[in-house]
């Protein structure tokens, strides 16, 4: 016998895509195309119904009536009709573009107008679809053309077939409450007449700060700034001074103003300060050909940006090589410019039991003493420690300025966290118990002579708070530092993990919940020509972060079409630790004997903006999403997101 179940459509409070249920979980890991899976959740007391359909277009279409069907129970009113309101949104830029297009002023766009118009939309498309219609054959006429961009804009054209009603979207697939959908609206639609019926165009809360993937809040400091130092990652560079290369680049002071207003808070130089002529301390990278800066015009450009991005304490790292005349000037300049912006606060290391917090520290700048290479380096670096190095004079005035960063030496260091004793993980451990305790900086080898970036993620992996970057050398690895410290509105400052923070270290992994990312990669907008040339673009989508949770995967290749190739392909993603993850966008354009690189967009996880209105506990839904490639306005990725919690230990039923 056939069973059967009456649901009511207004007892329906979710419909979800994908193997997301319990029940799912348990039983179907293996069985079933998460594609063809949905669920509904019904009922006073929210039951769940899971459905398997025969294949992922049957699935999609019932998911879309059911959520059309929600939608329409919930709201009244003939006035919401996305067609005609996307047409009044469009319809002006349309104009622009026919206009701007036609060059010759005759009113229709020649075979020749339109290709150069397809080759600035960065699309290559076969004849036949071009739709020339009327009698006039080999130009298309204003309304030919709205036709025709209609046809080429399939992605928003399919999007908006799927919600015959905007506020579906809004309500439905975006998670918002009604008082939230009033919000964006003032905030985002510029039409009066719209903004008096309260209704927002679709693409202009699509590109609005609610429709990117980055959660808005994170753009202001979001996190508890009164914890000690020690419970921090702080945005630390290297060599600040320099342009370029370690060997025979410039020194400019103008690069401390730089990453100043860029958010990192310590600034530092290796073997830096020597002594100049004329009395006057100068800063160069020591034996080699860079060339030097007095070192009171650094303090006095530091003293002017030290706090124009964030007001939370600037480290100042003195690498003294100078002799002690030069010292007092440097203590000198110190004190005389930066004022009571410097930290002398008296501590006694015996009742001082923990560091001050960034709060506490608010406008300070605190002085990192130095006389030598005393700081941990990176893997390179470790191994090429000299033990021999002369120990040199010390000046009072310039050492009494030196309060919560006094260097220890990397031996030192050793000794206290007995690591030398411990292999792989069991070193990771020890570090990150050490930095419970005590900063920690890591550096770039000296081998990088080229000023290139070591991976700052396994430093980070292990709780080390000061992983120093050359922030004149742009590319990957300083795209993870920045993604890494935007979360908390790029003050410089980052609260690390509770495990990290405090407890005995022990792997923080067993009986953890994973997370599970599901994105679906639906479309591109916009993308750019790096050579001017129509691309074949895809995307390639890498986590990073504990060594379990790094992976790629990618989509497909579409050819000719950089103006808006559709993939619909859904790419999973399972992570151990997602406080400490970064997810990367990047985009490709295929070449038979390579690929080329078009642009990327990192974002923390923990930045991924998400609505919390589910009623299921295991999955957090996020929605339909714009990744902005970074440093490109128009050029961006449409995805949908979800993410799901898991329990690492299931208990099967019986």
């Amino acid at each position: 016998t056939e069973r059967f179940i009456d649901i009511t459509i207004d007892s329906i409070h979710e419909v979800c895509e994908g193997k997301k249920s319990e029940l799912f979980r348990r039983y179907a890991d293996a069985c079933f195309d998460p594609n063809c899976c949905f669920s509904i959740y019904h009922g006073e007391h929210v039951k769940c119904l899971d459905l398997v359909s025969t294949n992922a277009e049957e699935a999609r279409t019932w998911i879309t009536g059911l959520k059309y069907l929600m939608a329409e129970n919930t709201l009244t009113g003939p006035d919401h009709d996305p067609f005609s309101f996307l047409l009044n949104c469009s319809l002006t830029w349309l104009q622009q573009t026919f206009s701007d297009a036609d060059k010759n002023g005759d009113g229709t766009l020649s075979m020749r107008e339109l290709h150069q118009l397809l080759h600035k939309f960065n699309v290559n498309l076969p004849k036949q679809k071009e739709a020339d219609t009327d009698e006039n054959q080999g130009s298309l006429g204003f309304e030919e053309f709205c036709s025709f961009y209609k046809m080429i804009s399939t992605r928003l054209d399919q999007l908006i077939q799927k919600m015959t009603f905007l506020m579906l979207f809004y309500l439905q697939m975006q998670g918002l409450t009604r008082e939230h959908l009033v919000d964006i609206v003032v905030k985002s639609e510029p039409c009066p007449e719209n903004l008096q019926r309260m209704v927002l165009g679709f693409t202009n809360y699509m590109r609005s700060p609610a429709g990117d993937i980055f959660n808005p809040e994170h753009n202001q400091v979001n996190q508890d700034m009164t914890q000690p130092l020690c419970n921090y990652f702080i945005a630390t560079s290297h060599n600040t001074y320099l342009t370029g290369d370690q060997l025979l680049s410039q020194s400019r002071v103008e690069m401390y103003a730089c990453v100043l207003q860029a958010g990192c808070r310590c600034v530092e130089g290796e073997v830096d300060c020597w002594d100049g002529p004329d009395g006057e301390p100068i800063i160069h990278h020591g034996y080699t050909l860079t060339s030097k800066i007095l070192f009171k015009d650094v303090i006095e450009t530091i003293n002017k940006y030290a706090f124009t991005k964030s007001q939370y304490p600037v480290i100042l790292s003195i690498e003294n090589h100078c002799t002690v005349p030069q010292q007092k000037k440097i203590a000198e300049y110190l004190r005389e410019v930066l004022q009571d912006k410097l930290d002398l606060s008296s501590v006694n290391v015996h009742e001082c039991k923990k560091l001050p917090s960034p709060e506490i520290l608010k406008g300070k700048i605190l002085v990192k003493g130095d006389v030598s290479d005393e700081d941990t380096g990176d893997e390179d670096e470790n191994e090429n420690e000299d033990e021999n190095r002369k120990t040199m004079r010390l000046s009072r005035a310039l050492s009494d300025l030196v309060k919560y960063t006094k260097s220890v030496r990397v031996h030192d260091i050793e000794t206290q966290g007995k690591y030398k004793r411990h292999k792989s993980k069991h070193l990771i451990f020890t570090l990150v118990c050490l930095n419970q305790r005590q900063l920690l900086r890591v550096y770039p080898s000296n081998y990088r002579v080229d000023s290139s970036n070591f991976n700052p993620q396994p430093y980070w992996n292990a709780g080390c708070h000061m992983v120093a970057m050359n922030y004149q050398t742009e590319g990957r690895m300083l795209e993870l530092n920045r993604a890494k410290f935007s979360s908390n509105g790029s003050c410089g400052y980052i609260l690390k993990p509770k495990c990290m923070c405090k407890g005995v270290c022990t792997d923080p992994l067993p009986g953890h919940r994973k997370t599970q990312l599901v994105l679906k990669i639906i479309s591109g907008q916009q993308l750019p020509k790096p050579r001017d040339s129509i691309i074949d673009p895809y995307v390639e989508v890498e986590i990073t972060g504990l060594p379990v949770d790094c992976s790629k995967q990618q989509t497909r290749v579409v050819n000719d079409n950089g103006f808006n190739p559709m993939w619909e392909e859904t790419l999973v993603f399972n992570i151990q630790m997602p406080q400490i993850a970064l997810v990367r966008f990047h985009v490709w354009d295929h070449d038979p004997i390579g690929r080329e690189f078009i642009g990327q967009r990192t974002v923390a996880f923990t930045s991924i903006i998400i609505n919390n209105l589910t009623h299921n506990i295991y999955v957090k839904f996020v929605g339909y999403r714009h990744v902005y490639l970074e440093g490109m306005e128009e050029s961006s990725i449409f995805v949908h997101v979800a993410i799901n919690h898991i329990t690492a230990k299931v208990s099967y039923l019986k």
